[in-house]
């Protein structure tokens, strides 16, 4: 069977190794491709990104390369979804080969708006909020020097998301998209929405938990990424 490509997106304040556990439940025909974001994990000495633009061309220069010669696909997570989305446009505007299927995961559709905004809140009452969404290790809470290096980051890819300005584009995509969802998140909502941004199949899955049903539910996750990818190609 022909291998496809996983590029796979971070959502705020996470690294590409959030996606390495996925290695253990993915099919071997599905190259997994964890894209490291600027001012993090390996790149962490980079300077943080400005606006959504700015970190498009960045990933797009990462992969362009890496688009031709096999089948792709793109998953991300909360931000990460709304980077894939910018990402993918332009991946069209180069004239590159498109993916196959875009798993949209804990983002509301883009032409949807933030229901609040937190990147402009102090520092103490930001944090506050977020550990309320989940997601966030306690360690990095409690540990005062981990906490001044992690608030910058995670400030940054918020006023990311909190200030993109969408535009519409004129052309859906031809390929799938799939959208997950936490019955339980109380920052998605209207997900079915994702289906407005295909001329392809459009399928979306619900899952028990918040906005982090991801890692409760990672192996359910991976392998229903096995069978968009691999058993619906068979």
């Amino acid at each position: 069977m022909e291998k496809i490509k996983l590029f796979c997106l971070p959502y705020a304040g996470s690294s590409a190794t959030v996606y390495m556990k996925w290695k253990k439940y993915l099919h071997h025909s599905i190259q997994l491709i964890p894209i490291e974001l600027a001012g993090r994990g390996k790149r962490i000495v980079e300077p943080l990104y400005t606006d959504i633009e700015e970190a498009v061309n960045d990933i797009y220069e990462k992969i362009q390369d890496e688009l031709e010669d096999t089948p792709y696909a793109f998953f991300g997570h909360s931000m990460g979804s709304l980077l894939a989305f910018e990402c993918i446009h332009k991946i069209r505007s180069q004239k590159k080969r498109m993916p196959e299927t875009i798993f949209f995961s804990g983002k509301k559709p883009p032409h949807k708006k933030m229901d609040k905004i937190y990147h402009v809140l102090p520092n103490a009452e930001f944090i506050k909020e977020i550990l309320e969404m989940g997601g966030t290790p306690k360690e990095i809470v409690e540990h005062k020097e981990l906490l001044q290096i992690f608030i910058p980051i995670l400030k940054a890819d918020f006023r990311i998301v909190e200030t993109y300005d969408y535009k519409e584009k004129g052309e859906v995509f031809d390929c799938d998209i799939v959208a997950m969802n936490g019955k339980q998140d109380n920052l998605t909502t209207d997900m079915g929405e994702w289906n407005k941004y295909t001329s392809g199949e459009f399928r979306i899955y619900n899952f028990d938990g918040d906005h982090f049903f991801i890692h409760d539910h990672l192996e359910t996750v991976v392998n229903l990424i096995n069978q968009e990818l691999i058993i619906r190609r068979c």
